[in-house]
Parts: structure tokens; sequence; C-alpha cells
């Protein structure tokens, strides 16, 4: 089934991120069918999609409640995937549960159906090698939280059809994501590994006592982060080469911030780091809790969002 014409979807697995995706799919006007075995899981998915509501009316015209007759819970995955044509799996990280879990979905399902995994960092090779269909299986890894950020990663397995990539990119972008095809599978895809490789010498600046964790936080937030909202790292150095765009940015800045890789830092999460970070963090937060701080990120997003659209409109 072609990826814009799709109107019904299983989320499989109601944690965070599966949450998150449902209140996507029924902002977008699709029948969704839940599945999570987890105690209370139908109660903390209808929480969370009533909770996020608010901030996707913000974006977009929706009635002032979710459409809850849209939205069916069940406890058994098998159960959840009956008359779905697009399946999003966002079970907990682990290899075996995911493939274990996959293999049952591919049991039941209609070979054409996508099965898409949220995985982070899992490899789609492994995770699809019990299914009967694996040419199905695709990675559809959003970045949280996926009702709000618009990043999706879609990859294919050693298994996976061409089709079945296809199918995911129309669907991610009929529902208003932006997702980007990762022609080639590395642990923690592509976004993961920016995230990681800028946080690994965060850590190491405040190992080595360069600065606060607060300051560091800032050094990005208020600097290059506001840039990356808008462009990437590599268009933001294109505008930075002025009229001669990235050739000139090359010729100016290459062989200085090679000399910068050198003493970039590969740090051990050491006992004495992780307090220093856990220390950087409490004072940081003054006391506001996740709750609060997820509010304010929200908030923020929505707004960025929004201009965005603007922008691009």
């Amino acid at each position: 089934m072609a990826g814009d014409k799709i109107t019904r979807v299983a989320a499989i697995g109601t944690g965070t991120i599966g949450a998150s995706w449902t209140a996507v799919f029924l902002a977008r006007g699709l029948t969704v069918s839940a599945s999570d075995p987890a105690p209370g899981a139908e109660t903390f998915l209808r929480e969370f999609v009533a909770a996020a509501w608010s901030s996707l009316a913000r974006l977009s015209p929706l009635p002032a409640e979710p459409p809850w007759a849209a939205l069916t819970f069940h406890t058994q995955p098998e159960a959840a995937v009956v008359g779905a044509e697009f399946i999003q799996e966002s079970a907990p990280e682990r290899e075996e549960l995911k493939r274990a879990l996959l293999a049952r979905l591919d049991a039941v399902l209609d070979p054409e159906i996508v099965i898409a995994s949220s995985s982070s960092g899992l490899l789609m090779s492994r995770l699809q090698n019990d299914c009967r269909h694996p040419e199905r299986c695709v990675v559809g890894h959003p970045f949280n939280p996926p009702h709000l950020v618009p990043l999706v990663e879609v990859v294919g397995g050693e298994k996976t059809g061409p089709e079945a990539i296809e199918r995911a990119l129309a669907f991610y972008t009929a529902i208003g994501k932006q997702p980007i095809h990762i022609r080639r599978e590395v642990p923690g895809h592509v976004a993961n590994r920016l995230q990681a490789a800028l946080w690994r010498e965060a850590l190491h600046l405040v190992a080595e006592g360069v600065a606060s964790v607060a300051d560091i936080d800032i050094a990005i937030s208020a600097g290059p982060g506001l840039r990356w909202a808008l462009m990437g790292p590599h268009l933001t150095f294109h505008l930075a080469g002025g009229v001669g765009g990235i050739e000139h940015f090359l010729e100016q800045f290459a062989a200085p911030m090679s000399s910068w890789w050198e003493t970039l830092g590969n740090p051990a999460l050491t006992p004495d780091l992780k307090e220093r970070l856990t220390a950087g963090i409490t004072a940081e937060t003054a006391g506001r809790g996740i709750a609060e701080l997820a509010a304010w990120r929200d908030r923020f997003l929505v707004d960025l969002l929004t201009l965005r659209a603007r922008q691009t409109s």
C-alpha cells in the first residue's frame, strides 16, 4: 500500500516513544490500534496523548479533544495489528526482545505491510533475522519527542527490500515528518552518532575542568544550537564562507579546524566524572523537575516549529 494512502496504523509498545507516535498518528487523522503488555500501559498512553494534544493543536487545527474513538488498546500485539496497514514498533531497546517481537508480528501480517522499528541504534539486519518476510522490515527511528520533532531515520537491513524503504519514506512524509534515508547501517544511525560525538567532547571538557556543565550547555543552546535548528553543520559552514560558500570556508578554516580535531577528547565515564556531571545538572536545573523541563522544552519546540513553518510557507 502506498504510504500516503495508509489510514490504519498499529503502535506496538506505548512507552514514551510509542505514546508520542500515537499522538502523531491521531493528530493526522489515522486510526490507531495500540498494544503494550505493561501494567497501566493504557492509562499512561491516554494521559500522554491528552497532554501532548495541546502542543499539537498549536501547530495545526485540531479538535479540542483527541479522537478517542479512533484509538483502541490491546495487551497482545497480534490483536493490535489486525487490519493495520503500517506497523510502528516501539518496544524497549533490547535486541532479543525486538527480534522476537518482530518475528511475532511478521508471522500474522500480510507480506506487503511494513514493520518499522523505532530503535535508536540497533541494526535491522539483526532484528529481521527471524522473520519470514524480512524484506518488509525497516528502522523508522524518530527523535524524541516524536510528536514534535520532525526527523525520522529510515534504515533498511541486509534483507530489506527497496519497496519497504519507499513505502516508509512516503508514509512518514504524508504525516508531516521529515524522513531521511540512511543508506548503510551503522550502530546509532546518523543523528544519535552526531549527538554522541558532541556529548563525548562535552564530557571531556567537564573532565578537564574547562567549563561547568551549565556553561557547556549554554555554549550550545545560546550558540551553534540556534543555527543548527535551521541549518545542519554543512549548510551552516557554507553560509559561513560568505559569497565564496563552502569552497571559501574550506580554504580558510579547514586547516585550523583539523588541528582542533587532534585535541578532541575521549573521556572515560569514571565514577568521579559521573558525580561531577550529576552535581552539575543539579546546579543547572535549580530544583526544576523532569516534567517542568519537558514542558519548557515542548513550548520552545512548538514556537520553533511554528516559525519554521512560516519561513517555508
